[in-house]
């Protein structure tokens, strides 16, 4: 028996698959040792996904210094911002039905290169000025945004298939740390560049690095089966847990042979209850994501009188705890998972008490010491990272035929609010001249996430579609 028809017939039922291994090993007389290269996938996704987020942004770290030399106002500043949102929202179908069809390796390596080539050419803006800048740096964010849309639905679909269930919250979540890692490492990094060489020089280190992953990229990765460095004890051990081993067995004739299905499946997401609330809830959580990767530093320089300098620094604390919140957050999930809590119990309990403890920056409306400023929102990403658990929720209930379209799907709802939180905080600190009212609607979009994974979603597991 192969792994390739035990698995097909018995994903659902790891305990079927885990005898029909043991067999085969009994049959040999021997059981081989396992291999682990599942982590270092996990270490690739993770590596890709910082330089993922440091790109993203750079223009958070850059902006108070552009917005002053190329004279470009806040309302401008929240449209530039949101530029990335628009392209990244509309490219995650196309995106999704690209992984599905061609596989995760070749997409995602092209996408790592594409974005990597754009976010360098940001670094040429400096010969515009006024409407015209605004218009090329537009542009270029929203280039970044398109070329940057397959990467999160790929980071779903390489851990579906590399990951049993009870490994899977924590690789998600580990990949999913690397936004809070990219902002300790690289927001220093790029103050300094900025501070010392000028904000040209931010655009050329970071494309210049991603051109590099996407080439290490291309020789580390591959799907699980096709890995020369895998062995068949540990292909048993990830399909016995329900990894999608044999993701993309027969998957490019269908993608490509029924596009009309592809939009009936797409419907059949949108009238799952479980699904549309778990969609609402990563557009709220996103939403906190993204005031911390634009708006913040700005809220720093210009709410809190630091220098680019000092905020660069400051802004690595919130993310240390944020990057500490995200890996207990999976660790919790799937060490309840082990412990014999359902599946739903195991993956709401951190979402809604990582949202509730977002909800602490309101505070800072209400102080003027720095240092409680700064707990505070390092409270508040730390609970933001506990609770940044939708992709693992994905890699648990997509279903099997569609799982880069349905990433797809998900990260285009998601990411909705990365067009709408920056153009709303800009509007609200134009017309009322303070950030007070922005960190309300960042808390209340945190108090949403809780509802909805409550009230909303229901019991967590596998869609199954109908055909």
């Amino acid at each position: 028996m192969t792994i390739e028809s035990t698995a097909a017939t018995t994903r659902s039922e790891p305990g079927a698959y885990a005898a029909a291994a043991a067999v085969n090993q009994s049959a040999t007389g021997q059981t081989a040792k396992r291999t682990n290269v599942r982590y270092l996938i996990l270490a690739m996704l993770f590596l890709v996904t910082v330089i993922n987020y440091a790109d993203r942004a750079t223009l958070s770290i850059t902006g108070p210094v552009i917005s002053k030399e190329l004279g470009i106002s806040a309302a401008e500043m929240g449209f530039i911002f949101s530029a990335f949102g628009w392209a990244y929202v509309l490219g995650q179908l196309p995106g999704g039905w690209l992984l599905d069809r061609y596989g995760s390796k070749i997409v995602y390596g092209l996408s790592i290169f594409i974005w990597s080539v754009f976010t360098l050419m940001q670094g040429s803006i400096g010969f515009f000025a006024g409407g015209t800048a605004v218009m090329v740096l537009f542009a270029l964010r929203f280039a970044v945004g398109f070329a940057e849309a397959p990467s999160f639905p790929g980071n779903s679909r390489v851990v579906a298939a590399w990951f049993p269930g009870q490994e899977r919250a924590t690789a998600s979540a580990i990949f999913n740390s690397a936004q809070y890692f990219a902002t300790v490492i690289f927001a220093p990094l790029m103050g300094w560049l900025t501070h010392s060489f000028g904000w040209h020089w931010v655009f050329g280190v970071m494309g210049g690095l991603g051109i590099v992953m996407a080439g290490v990229w291309m020789k580390t990765v591959y799907a699980p089966k096709d890995h020369p460095r895998i062995n068949q004890a540990e292909l048993d051990h990830i399909a016995a847990g329900g990894g999608l081993v044999n993701m993309d067995d027969g998957q490019k004739k269908a993608v490509s042979a029924d596009s009309g299905a592809k939009w009936d499946y797409i419907r059949q997401l949108f009238t799952s209850r479980m699904m549309v609330g778990i969609f609402l809830g990563q557009f709220c959580i996103n939403a906190i994501t993204y005031f911390f990767i634009t708006w913040f530093p700005v809220y720093l320089v210009q709410a809190r009188g630091m220098s680019i300098l000092n905020a660069g620094f400051i802004a690595s604390i919130p993310a240390i705890c944020g990057f500490v919140g995200g890996i207990l957050g999976g660790l919790m999930s799937d060490a309840m998972l082990r412990r014999g809590y359902s599946l739903t119990a195991a993956r709401k309990t951190p979402i809604v008490l990582g949202m509730l403890m977002s909800m602490a920056m309101i505070a800072c409306n209400y102080t003027d010491l720095q240092w409680v400023i700064v707990s505070l929102m390092a409270l508040a990403f730390f609970g933001k990272g506990i609770g940044a658990l939708g992709w693992a929720v994905m890699s648990d209930c997509a279903p099997k035929e569609i799982t880069g379209l349905s990433g797809g799907v998900f990260n285009m709802c998601g990411n909705l609010s990365s067009i709408s939180t920056p153009i709303i905080i800009g509007y609200i600190i134009q017309s009322s001249g303070s950030f007070n009212g922005a960190l309300v609607f960042v808390g209340a979009n945190a108090l949403i996430a809780a509802v909805s994974y409550l009230v909303i979603v229901g019991e967590i597991k596998r869609m199954e579609l109908k055909t």
